[in-house]
């Protein structure tokens, strides 16, 4: 446990029906398992200490004696480990049997988490030998030791304040109001469940999109443990189904009709970043709920979790396609409404040959088509200067055509040297005076281009230029309307090869193809043998590499030590770890500096999870101090 990760399992022990013997035996060395795995919380079946299938068996004193007995073993068997552990236990309370969750830490009983709902319907007849569980912890006596018994208990880490675990018993998650809701209202982020849901056909997929859709509810971890092979199949089947979510997504999944242990790596800070962010969750406190305080070791196990690489782009081809054609859509009807709204007829596009201006020049097309005005009212200006190449130049020209739109082609040469002698620059040094005045003289001519035609300038920067502020102030970072804003460079590069691939025309997507094996730049100095002299990831780092800080620092605020260990981890191989220190140093040095850029944006639709509009996602002060940050990532050093 390290950088608010927690390896949890959940397992499906081999059981025989009411041998406690057998099953208390395959639970030790589940947890024998577990631990020579790094977990922390593992979560054993529905009633595992007897098998869930005993029926009318649990009327026999000899069975639950037994099981008070397993469940001692089990406890004995936990001393010298801090891993918390779940399993299914009858108990009785009373005078009257319940279906409990026993948690196990340690060498003693931290607790007994009774089932709240007992299915009485179709398959299940529960309510024939146990009473329905209470909320309101009560005292009972394990081994001379006082022990919380209950619905309403949570387990809560000293060491690590954003875990703390509840837990609910099968059918508990399959009524209207489950307990794991107020278990998450009272600020608990790991739900555990000790279940035995039979198998039928199709209730499988049921079953995950009911586990996935409450952790997503709960913007909670959520950790199954299903029933399996061993229990009676008089009248039913069990699948060992078991699952670990994490807010919407299934980070593990057993395979069905196997016993066995699923294990993984949630990430309690992502949890709570995610909560403190969506003000609409709101905890209620913890009243009436008992907390019992555990503790955990912190290890240093390497991460099994999965961490994309490139988080805003589905790995998925199919989901990759879907995605594409629904961000050209959102783009395109963002455009549309602007068009409608301010009753232009014409747009105006500065084209260079690049991987932006080529996504804002397809977008503007599908917005012409939705708006119903022809494409040739498009008006896509090519304006070679200093660093201009033929293979942009041309790439530029060719795609205008095929595309339908008006070219028109405005040197920059002449006047930008004009404009160098009347400030006294010498054209020979090519500073940043001799860069910036190039983009702002094209976007005086953009500008000036649709006034005559009383159309909009169509922005072509993309989210990850504006997140390192690369971007001549007020030249390329201005515009009417800015198509690409919400869209990191990673993807901008996804969103143009789909529309090669489906747009029909070969002539066009060989085009498109060009431009994707393009190198990226600005092309603002003079070429070397014809060919791009200045490429922009050699300046200012991997997109690859910027576009992943940029997710983590966006959506989740983590520390900066923890950006690079999942930097690492998910890149590592495809870049030296002091490469990822050195580039992560100069994101979070240009984030900072350049945010007086993104304080005055133009207008543009947001696309994805995240965005850097003043107006939307980064309410961020321009003077704003990297320091803290900086100071982090030198340390690591």
């Amino acid at each position: 446990m390290r950088d608010g990760f927690v390896r949890v399992a959940a397992a499906t022990p081999d059981v025989k029906v009411a041998d406690v013997t057998f099953n208390t035996d395959k639970i030790i060395e589940g947890i024998q398992e577990a631990a020579k795995k790094g977990v922390k919380i593992l979560v054993f079946p529905e009633l595992a200490v007897t098998a869930y299938t005993c029926a009318d068996l649990f009327e026999h004193r000899p069975l639950l004696d037994a099981a008070k007995q397993g469940l001692r073993r089990i406890v004995k068997a936990s001393v010298g480990s801090d891993m918390l552990v779940f399993a299914g236990v009858p108990w009785i309370y009373s005078g009257k049997l319940y279906n409990c969750a026993a948690c196990v830490q340690n060498g003693h009983l931290l607790g007994l988490v009774t089932k709240k709902w007992l299915p009485n319907y179709s398959e299940f007849y529960e309510a024939r030998w146990f009473t329905e569980g209470f909320d309101e912890a009560v005292e009972v006596n394990f081994d001379g030791e006082t022990v919380p018994m209950g619905s309403k208990i949570l387990f809560a880490c000293e060491e690590e304040e954003d875990l703390v675990v509840g837990a609910e018993v099968c059918e508990d998650l399959w009524v209207l109001l489950p307990p794991s809701i107020s278990h998450a209202q009272a600020g608990a982020t790991v739900i555990v469940n000790c279940s035995a849901s039979d198998e039928t056909t199709g209730k499988s997929d049921y079953r995950r999109t009911l586990i996935s859709g409450q952790s997503a509810r709960l913007l909670a971890a959520y950790i199954y443990a299903n029933a399996g092979e061993g229990e009676s199949t008089t009248d039913l089947v069990f699948g060992g189904q078991n699952l670990i979510a994490e807010n919407g997504s299934v980070l593990a999944e057993s395979e069905r009709f196997k016993n066995g242990m699923i294990t993984a790596d949630i990430d309690l800070e992502r949890l709570a970043a995610e909560r403190r962010r969506m003000t609409t969750y709101r905890e209620e406190g913890r009243k009436n709920y008992r907390i019992v305080r555990f503790s955990l070791k912190e290890s240093d196990e390497p991460l099994e979790r999965f961490i994309d690489p490139s988080p805003f782009v589905p790995g998925n081809p199919l989901e990759r396609q879907k995605r594409c054609e629904e961000i050209l859509n959102i783009q395109a009807m963002g455009l549309k409404k602007r068009l409608m709204h301010t009753n232009c007829k014409s747009a105006v596009v500065g084209i260079s040959g690049g991987l932006d201006s080529t996504l804002a020049l397809l977008v503007t097309a599908r917005a012409f088509d939705l708006c119903g005005i022809p494409r040739k009212n498009i008006v896509s200006v090519t304006m070679p200067g200093f660093g201009t190449t033929d293979r942009t130049y041309n790439n530029a020209c060719k795609m205008t055509r095929i595309l339908g739109a008006e070219l028109r082609e405005v040197s920059i040469a002449r006047a930008v040297t004009v404009h160098f002698e009347d400030i006294g620059h010498d054209i020979n040094v090519h500073d940043v005076t001799y860069e910036n005045g190039q983009a702002r003289e094209r976007t005086q001519i953009l500008m000036d281009i649709a006034n005559q035609t009383g159309g909009l300038v169509i922005g072509t920067g993309d989210m990850s230029e504006l997140a390192l502020g690369w971007a001549t102030y007020n030249g390329d970072h201005m515009s009417m309307y800015g198509v690409n804003a919400g869209v990191p460079k990673t993807l901008v590069r996804h969103l143009v090869r789909y529309y090669a691939d489906t747009c029909g025309d070969e002539a066009l997507a060989d085009i498109l193809k060009d431009v994707l094996d393009t190198p990226v730049s600005p092309e603002l100095l003079p070429p070397e043998d014809g060919k791009i002299s200045q490429k922009t990831e050699d300046l200012v780092g991997p997109y690859e590499l910027h576009d992943f800080f940029l997710y983590y620092v966006l959506r989740f605020g983590y520390h900066p030590a923890r950006i690079y260990r999942l930097a690492v981890h998910a890149l590592g191989n495809e870049y030296p770890h002091e490469t990822i220190l050195k580039w992560l140093k100069t994101f979070y040095w240009r984030f900072f500096a350049q945010q007086f850029k993104r304080s005055c944006l133009p207008d543009g639709p947001k696309v994805g999870s995240a965005a850097v509009s003043p107006r939307g996602d980064l309410r961020m002060p321009s003077d704003a101090v990297v320091k803290l940050w900086r100071e982090e990532l030198e340390d690591l050093v």
